[in-house]
């Protein structure tokens, strides 16, 4: 049993050496107050005697010593009272690393989470599973496999419903107007995101959808402003609603396709540390008249492009409030193939304003409705098209 705790002892201690080395500039700051050894000690020999007394007396099979090493890095993460700091098994971390390429196995769906905290299907993708099956924009994924998915995070939701191509995923699912929720059975497949979607509107209006911010995001953008630029539009809009975000690098790249020069986002940590992510100047699309199209799933990442568009005057924000999430995550991979998500610090838009929590608020508010949605209205891309037709 000791042999399991040095186990827990090492996985933390790469953790924070993991850390230390990812954060750069941050890992001094970082560890500018480290706990004494006696400190140290104390809490472990604590935890120690909680370990034993569970394998002495716990009535049930023999614990693995894993399921309490993950269990007590978990409730130490989850004691920092922060929803987007959280810890993966190594199986959970290989969906999550899959799905941050572009490609994963999965059910084919947007999601996002709602006031309850369950998992609420923003945009089933066209040929998939979820599609295939029924499912419907705005329908609540209560459970799955008998899990109530309000006492999970989004991404261990999300982590839960994927697996291998070819296996079968149970989910109770709840739906507006249907007074119980009924269940379905899916079969997982292997999902491509499209990450950009777009078309020629009427009066020579450019759209463009961007689903997230993947790592191949910016490469398809970048392709497909090449295709839209050819056909010489007189004007943009960049469709960021219910854009969950991803990565900061893609947000960054993506940006420069708008914004000639000067700062996309700036980030500070809790020891008052500043960096400033810049345009790296080599933009498609710096000069057309632009509209970002925004609503409460515009997160993460998508805040930060829209935010940065709107700072640079580049383009007007159309929609409704943004979600707020614009805390900034290191992604830590641990020895074992586990995964560990740590808040360090949040962004700010080029004028200095938070992202996180308030969001950002459109320069034009337009709501979309269920009715909207249920007669196939858009009366948000509709004052997109009638702004930048009167300019």
């Amino acid at each position: 049993m000791r042999g399991a705790v040095k186990i827990l002892v090492a996985v933390l201690l790469s953790a924070l050496v993991t850390c230390s080395a990812y954060l750069g500039g941050y890992g001094a700051a970082f560890f500018a107050h480290p706990p004494s050894q006696d400190t140290v000690q104390d809490q472990f020999r604590l935890f120690w005697e909680s370990w034993q007394i569970v394998q002495d007396n716990f009535y049930g099979t023999p614990v693995e010593p894993s399921t309490l090493t993950y269990g007590a890095i978990r409730g130490a993460l989850d004691s920092l009272g922060d929803p987007h700091t959280w810890f993966a098994a190594p199986q959970d971390a290989e969906r999550i690393r899959e799905a941050a390429t572009g490609q994963y196995t999965g059910i084919g769906a947007v999601v996002n989470e709602n006031e309850s905290g369950n998992v609420i299907i923003v945009r089933p993708f066209e040929g998939g599973p979820a599609e295939q099956a029924g499912l419907l924009p705005g329908d609540v994924i209560l459970e799955v496999e008998g899990t109530d998915t309000a006492g999970l995070t989004l991404e261990q939701a999300v982590s839960e419903i994927r697996g291998p191509a070819g296996t079968p995923v149970r989910l109770l699912v709840g739906r507006d107007g249907l007074q119980e929720p009924f269940e379905v059975e899916l079969v997982r497949a292997q999902i491509e995101i499209p990450s950009v979607e777009s078309e020629m509107l009427e009066r020579r209006i450019a759209y463009v959808k961007l689903n997230d911010f993947s790592a191949n995001a910016p490469a398809q953008l970048h392709a497909t402003l090449i295709e839209l630029v050819a056909s010489t539009p007189d004007s943009l809009i960049l469709d960021l609603r219910d854009n969950p975000g991803g990565l900061l690098s893609s947000s960054v790249d993506i940006a420069s396709e708008f914004i000639a020069e000067g700062i996309v986002v700036s980030e500070k940590n809790s020891s008052g540390l500043d960096e400033e992510y810049r345009s790296r100047g080599d933009g498609l699309a710096t000069e057309i008249p632009l509209v970002v199209l925004v609503n409460e799933g515009t997160a993460s990442a998508a805040e930060i492009v829209a935010g940065a568009i709107r700072d640079h005057e580049r383009g007007i924000l159309i929609g409704e409030t943004t979600l707020g999430k614009g805390s900034v995550q290191s992604p830590i991979d641990l020895s074992d193939g586990s995964h560990l998500r740590l808040t360090i610090a949040h962004w700010f838009t080029p004028d200095g304003q938070l992202i996180h929590g308030d969001g950002l608020h459109p320069d034009i508010e337009v709501t979309l409705t269920e009715e909207d949605l249920a007669n196939e209205e858009d009366p948000q891309l509709d004052r997109a098209i009638e702004y930048l037709q009167e300019r």
